[in-house]
């Protein structure tokens, strides 16, 4: 795979391209998120209005204001389309401040690695550029194939850390282990 760039607002790989969402990818977005299976393990996330789709874009548009990164649009080299989206948005976790990495594709995208891909991808640039917090992503126990995408981006599972979610339970994957030691 390719190194990513070093723009905030763009990355390569090989494969993919990942950009800062625009007002324009709105549909995308409400047709991610509306589709029953791609939040299956968080229905929290699942959309049925455009009007949401606009508030979730707006949001995801401050945040990129805010700290200067955010969450991106996925898609292949020389294709039209969007295939999901990917990034990291900070939180807190145990009253820690982190980065909780997120991934969220089209199903018609699923089983081809590309949320893998775009996950190594955003997980590098996040330890190149915003080091000093702790990159972590929380998956549902049921969830294997997010579980598979967390420990290609190089994330291991941190049992200790695991915590109740806006859904039910988490596991935590995190990046730089011995940083969250038990």
């Amino acid at each position: 795979m390719s190194e990513p760039s070093t723009s905030a607002e763009e990355l390569r790989t090989d494969r993919l391209w990942l950009r800062r969402p625009a007002e324009t990818d709105v549909d995308a977005i409400l047709a991610v998120h509306s589709a029953p299976e791609a939040c299956a393990h968080n229905p929290s996330d699942a959309l049925t209005r455009h009007e949401e789709a606009e508030e979730l874009y707006r949001r995801w548009d401050r945040q990129w204001a805010r700290h200067g990164y955010g969450y991106w649009v996925v898609g292949r080299h020389g294709r039209a389309g969007q295939l999901g989206f990917c990034g990291i948005k900070p939180m807190e976790l145990h009253g820690q401040p982190v980065l909780n990495l997120f991934y969220r594709f089209a199903p018609s995208a699923w089983g081809r690695g590309f949320a893998g891909e775009a996950a190594t991808a955003v997980t590098a640039w996040a330890a190149a550029h915003v080091p000093d917090l702790a990159l972590i992503a929380r998956v549902r126990p049921a969830n294997t194939a997010s579980q598979r995408v967390a420990e290609r981006a190089g994330l291991s599972r941190a049992p200790h850390l695991d915590t109740e979610g806006y859904d039910g339970f988490d596991w935590i994957y995190v990046a730089r282990p011995e940083r969250w030691a038990p």
